[in-house]
């Protein structure tokens, strides 16, 4: 039971809350705690609402907002340029540590892109072959030096839902008689908005910190995947292309292993096809 007392003295500041996750994660968090968020776009419905602010991170300066909002949790959606990011996130780790507040960053299952041979677990070492993976990488470890309990880095497959621009993609690739690209070699994990924004809400709750992997305990095969949430979705007359990596089976998954969460807030990827069914 969510006690709104006991969940209100935090003050969370979401950085990428106009995005598809950030938002969810704000229409989660608004209603138990002082939650903030930023938009990049000029957004009329937003700017009107007190508890946005607008914020480039190519042009602003983020201490602007940090100084406003005094947050006791940042939690990093941001998307964009990579340079600009990292030199964001450097300023926000120097008041995170600062301030003794905590940061929680949405990564990827690209910091592991690297190995194709298995999935990747919290422990294992980062490596990847891609410049998002590495840009990933670059900022994880800046933050792993911050005092262990000020840091929360979750790691992310796939996340698909309703408004996911994934899902939003092929619908519109089949609208348009667009084949849709589907990888047969390709195995990995999924999750769902409405999974993530729960399980971020309960490692605030529960002050948990270190290396998440917030992907579903089974692995799917990415071309099977799509097909059945297609179908799940009522989209007829798909044409799928097959695009083929390499020869063989390739991982690409964060399986959780050393900080598992609670089974009702673990995830099996049929319930994402169930979840998304029309």
């Amino acid at each position: 039971m969510k006690t709104q007392g006991k969940e209100s003295k935090h003050r969370i500041l979401i950085l990428g809350a106009s995005g598809f996750l950030g938002n969810a994660i704000y229409r989660e968090l608004c209603s138990y705690f002082k939650t903030f968020g930023t938009y990049n776009t000029s957004n009329i419905q937003l700017e009107k609402n007190k508890h946005f602010f607008q914020y480039n991170f190519e042009e602003d300066d983020v201490y602007e907002i940090l100084d406003i909002v005094k947050p006791t949790i940042v939690i990093s959606a941001l998307r964009g340029d990579f340079a600009s990011q990292f030199i964001a996130h450097k300023h926000i780790a120097e008041y995170v540590f600062s301030k003794k507040i905590k940061i929680i960053f949405l990564s990827s299952s690209n910091v592991f892109d690297a190995y194709s041979k298995y999935p990747s677990y919290e422990e294992d070492k980062t490596l990847s072959n891609s410049v998002y993976g590495h840009f990933k990488i670059k900022i994880e470890n800046m933050l792993l030096r911050l005092p262990k309990n000020q840091v929360a880095i979750l790691r992310l497959p796939m996340v698909f839902g309703k408004q996911s621009p994934r899902v939003q993609e092929i619908a519109r690739n089949i609208s348009e008689n667009i084949p849709v690209e589907v990888f047969p070699n390709l195995i990995m994990n999924v999750t769902t908005d409405s999974k993530v924004i729960l399980q971020i809400h309960y490692i605030i709750n529960r002050n948990k910190s270190g290396i998440f992997h917030l992907g579903s305990t089974d692995l799917v095969h990415h071309d099977e995947f799509i097909k059945e949430l297609t179908k799940s979705l009522g989209l007829k007359n798909a044409i799928y292309k097959q695009v083929y990596t390499t020869n063989d089976d390739r991982y690409l998954a964060v399986l959780p292993k050393y900080n598992l969460l609670p089974k009702d807030l673990q995830i099996i990827s049929q319930e994402i096809i169930t979840e998304l069914e029309v």
